[in-house]
């Protein structure tokens, strides 16, 4: 079994074997900028730890890990044009760094790109992998309707949201687990039980990234903070705070809702986190993750294979539970 560490470094350098020197360089420079941006490449990674807990073979996993990490940032680039993003990852999003147009089409090449690198998995999983990918494609996209739709909506709860998030961050997450399982030769059982394990852990991953948002350390999270609460996002803490909030709470959160000015952007941010912290609503979006890294943790435990072939996985996803970017 090889380590969180060392599989993270064997994508690491399989990344950088990627080539996007083509012409028209106006296309294909977005796709390295973006890509060389690194991130925490969790998808591949934990596609190949996946497949590491049923085979030491990993050579046939890492063209369709690497496909769903090409996919990944693929969809950055496009949700960044939707939610008029300036930054990711500490560095000027491809839409501003260029512009609109050609950050759809260097993601449209992006995505063509992964798709042929899923293509290379051996052909005795390639359809149940590519069934698979396609449809998790598809519930991406659904998912970023739903967050579209979101923006318009009055009456949006947190069933709502928390299915928005499964849609569109969790099923990629379960995708890549499963897709690792499939190819190191997992029965079905086994895989499904890591594609739940993807699910919930990408649950919590989005309820942290969301909190992160309000109360992460801008220098280490890599974007603006606030950024969620200046668009009015209806993220579980803004459902929840519209939920409870009562009397002049209420009056309140209307108020800085209905807030556009940008001069005023520094203020909303600051009266929105106090009435999150009034309310008890950080309090609450952290027993909502934690209630989902329970059920990954379980999953985890039912998962048919040794204890501490599973050690890796737990610290992952516990890494992922308390990180502060």
């Amino acid at each position: 079994m090889k380590t969180f560490d060392e599989i993270s470094e064997i994508v690491s350098l399989e990344m950088k074997k990627l080539q996007w020197t083509s012409e028209p360089r106006g296309l294909y420079e977005p796709i390295e900028y973006v890509l060389s941006m690194g991130g925490k490449r969790i998808r591949p990674v934990l596609s190949l730890m996946a497949c590491n807990l049923f085979s030491d073979n990993l050579e046939e996993a890492i063209a369709p890990a690497l496909g769903l990490e090409v996919f990944h940032n693929f969809t950055l680039l496009h949700d960044d044009i939707m939610d008029k993003a300036d930054m990711r990852r500490g560095k000027p999003t491809v839409h501003k760094k260029w512009n609109d147009n050609t950050a759809i089409l260097s993601g449209d090449v992006m995505q063509i790109a992964s798709y042929q690198l899923i293509a290379k998995t051996n052909t005795v999983y390639l359809k149940q992998v590519l069934d698979l990918f396609s449809q998790t494609a598809m519930e991406i996209c659904e998912g970023q309707q739903y967050d579209v739709d979101f923006e318009m909506r009055d009456d949006v709860g947190v069933d709502d949201y928390i299915e928005m998030i499964r849609l569109k961050t969790a099923v990629l997450l379960a995708c890549a687990l499963k897709t690792g399982a499939i190819i190191g030769g997992s029965n079905n059982e086994n895989a499904q039980l890591l594609y739940d394990f993807g699910i919930n852990l990408g649950l919590a991953f989005q309820l942290k990234d969301d909190f992160l948002d309000v109360y992460g350390d801008e220098t280490t999270f890599g974007k603006k903070i606030g950024g969620d609460i200046v668009c009015n996002k209806k993220t579980f803490m803004l459902i929840k705070l519209i939920e409870i909030a009562q009397g002049n709470d209420a009056l309140e959160l209307q108020k800085w809702l209905g807030i556009s000015d940008e001069t005023k952007f520094k203020d909303k941010i600051s009266a929105i986190t106090t009435l999150y912290n009034k309310l008890g609503i950080k309090a609450k979006c952290e027993d909502k993750m934690h209630e989902f890294y329970t059920k990954a943790v379980a999953n985890l435990d039912n998962l048919g294979i040794l204890d501490n072939k599973k050690q890796e996985l737990r610290n992952l996803a516990a890494n992922l539970m308390f990180r502060n970017n």
